[in-house]
């Protein structure tokens, strides 16, 4: 390094080192929801979440034509990227661990019962087992980074663990700028380290699902400490529709080709990364609280907090 060079780096640290520090918030948007990440930092580091949240977005969200996964599901020819990778075998790793309960190629099952689009008709019988024909994780693998399908009608939906590894990479990024204080929320999903601006822990809310076909019961709120870790929750109490008097929620069990009948309402997954996290709670309103605990039982450290039809955790 010259002298000028050094001189310069010499400015840049000094004038960082002078800045005090202070909490910033950035809010923004991805994947048709919202983002709230704050942190202790000397300046604003918006621009550089923008910019790793928008390439995400180019990477695995299925609504976006530009997109790695849009083009893997229209079968385009596509290399995907080391983000798509990570979370493809993520989810065939739970894929496996469930039997196939958890599965991010039930895409057209999800779109078949109105969910993601504006078609709220019953499905029928034959419809349901036209689609099962290609749905299953077994019919999807990577070859390097090329995804071989089984059959060109398989699609992926990674909804139900992008977030919670979206919420991953800013958390990633911001501990690269040595920042110990920060929280990171995307969708509900959440990553916090350190302490708030009070001192504190970071303390979030969890919804107590109702327990009624109409959803027309009012919400509670448990609130939790968040030390080092994250929390991701799944349930069916928000995204569904009422069709003769009965929900129709939007957890689709891939084995059946139907909505999930468990006895679970919601789950929420203490966990280290948001990935797991995230992937789990799904898989575990397919499954149900008995076969939610095995689950769970696989990742050393994992806790969580469950709301069910009879009585919470």
């Amino acid at each position: 390094m010259n002298k000028t060079r050094l001189y310069l780096a010499l400015l840049v640290l000094l004038a960082s080192c002078s800045t005090p520090e202070r909490y910033y918030l950035t809010e923004g948007a991805i994947f048709h929801t919202t983002a709230h990440i704050k942190y202790l930092y000397h300046r604003d580091l918006g621009e550089e979440i923008y910019a790793r949240l928008d390439s995400f977005d180019l990477s695995l969200n299925p609504f976006n034509p530009q997109s790695i996964i849009y083009k893997v599901n229209h079968n385009e020819p596509v290399e995907v990227d080391d983000w798509f990778i990570t979370v493809f075998n993520k989810a065939q790793e739970i894929s496996a661990l469930t039997g196939g309960a958890y599965d991010i190629t039930c895409a057209p099952l999800i779109s078949l019962w109105g969910f993601g689009t504006d078609h709220l008709g019953e499905p029928t019988v034959h419809a349901i087992d036209s689609i099962r024909a290609f749905v299953g994780y077994r019919k999807v693998r990577l070859d390097g980074r090329r995804v071989v399908k089984a059959d060109p009608r398989v699609q992926l939906n990674a909804s139900s663990l992008a977030k919670g590894y979206a919420v991953d990479l800013i958390a990633e990024l911001l501990e690269s700028q040595g920042i110990a204080d920060y929280v990171v929320e995307i969708g509900g999903e959440v990553r916090a380290h350190g302490v708030n601006p009070k001192g504190d822990e970071w303390r979030i809310g969890i919804s107590k699902p109702p327990d009624d076909t109409t959803g027309t019961t009012q919400e509670q709120m448990e609130v939790v400490s968040l030390h080092n870790t994250s929390i991701a929750t799944s349930g069916n109490y928000r995204n569904y529709y009422v069709r003769d008097g009965k929900k129709v929620a939007h957890t689709i069990n891939p084995l059946t080709g139907y909505p999930a009948q468990t006895d679970l309402l919601s789950v929420s997954i203490f966990y280290p990364d948001c990935l797991t996290a995230d992937a789990v709670a799904t898989a575990c309103m397919v499954i149900g609280s008995d076969s939610a605990q095995v689950l769970i039982s696989r990742f050393q450290g994992m806790t969580n907090i469950n709301y069910s039809t009879t009585s919470p955790d």
